[in-house]
């Protein structure tokens, strides 16, 4: 890979594009705000000047919520030779663009499976992917040029390929990122309103529990809207956890002691099975 066009100079982008120029690739930047991409071109990541022809490789940095209609206008103007996209939901963007009638040989869906609870270039930095896993969802009708292009850029951003299909990390994302995000966040909300005494007692537990909820909530917005089913499957699923815990906790406040063994071991079971997990 020679050359390419980022679209899209977030974080994400922004830190692609920076370890992408630190390998030698001529790098072009562009984003709706031109500010934004003057910005990331100032940090080092490239140059906000057009390409004078078709690049090596489009990576769209979108929202999931625009990146089939970013996509969709990259390929009709024939930006590149191959395209990649880095949205946290990989199902609905390419349905999208089959429902266009796109030629979706020269794309590839990708995600980075790395991020701050920061946003914009100024948070960008080029190890933000070294060692993270970063998958891709290629197809049958995936050219094989594409899959290698891609393949190159994780490379370049020393990262981990990950094959995998597109529902399947769908689900798999809403288990450990959308669904501990939005559990993080209702976590901090307990907090708003808590009284000062308690608020001072705070460590670092409960600052691990509730750092990422700190990200900017449009984002997620249009992650959660792009990813809505699995998400609320795996709440449900929490939701009925959280039932079974508040029995064995109210089990514990009886004076019955019959009933407190049995809260006892209800809670030691929580306990233990959360204790058995190996966190990522």
């Amino acid at each position: 890979m020679r050359t390419a066009l980022v679209i899209g100079t977030g974080l994400i982008g922004t830190s692609a594009a920076l370890a992408l120029a630190q390998r030698g690739v001529v790098v072009h930047l562009t984003d709706h705000d031109p500010e934004q991409a003057r910005t990331a071109a100032a940090l080092g990541a490239g140059t906000d000047e057009a390409p004078g022809g078709p690049v090596d490789l489009a990576i769209v940095a979108a929202p999931p919520a625009h990146v089939a209609r970013v996509l969709a206008d990259a390929m009709q103007r024939g930006l590149a030779r191959g395209y990649v996209d880095v949205a946290s939901v990989k199902g609905g963007p390419r349905r999208e663009l089959e429902a266009l009638g796109l030629d979706l040989a020269p794309y590839i869906g990708t995600h980075p499976m790395s991020g701050r609870e920061k946003s914009g270039p100024l948070a960008a930095t080029a190890d933000l992917f070294e060692g993270r896993p970063w998958v891709l969802t290629p197809t049958r009708d995936t050219d094989t040029e594409v899959l290698n292009l891609a393949l190159e850029l994780v490379s370049h951003c020393r990262a981990v390929p990950v094959v995998m299909d597109a529902d399947a990390h769908d689900r798999a994302v809403a288990l450990v990122s959308h669904m501990p995000h939005l559990v993080s966040s209702m976590v901090a909300a307990r907090l708003e309103n808590a009284e000062e005494a308690a608020v001072r007692l705070c460590g670092q537990g409960i600052r691990d529990v509730t750092r990422i909820a700190a990200s900017d909530p449009r984002m997620w917005i249009d992650i959660l809207s792009a990813n809505p089913g699995p998400v609320a499957d795996l709440l449900t699923d929490v939701s009925a956890d959280l039932e079974e815990t508040v029995l064995a906790l109210r089990a514990l406040q009886s004076s019955d002691e019959a009933k407190r063994r049995d809260g006892v071991d209800g809670i030691e079971y929580v306990l233990r099975l959360g204790n058995a997990v190996q966190v990522c």
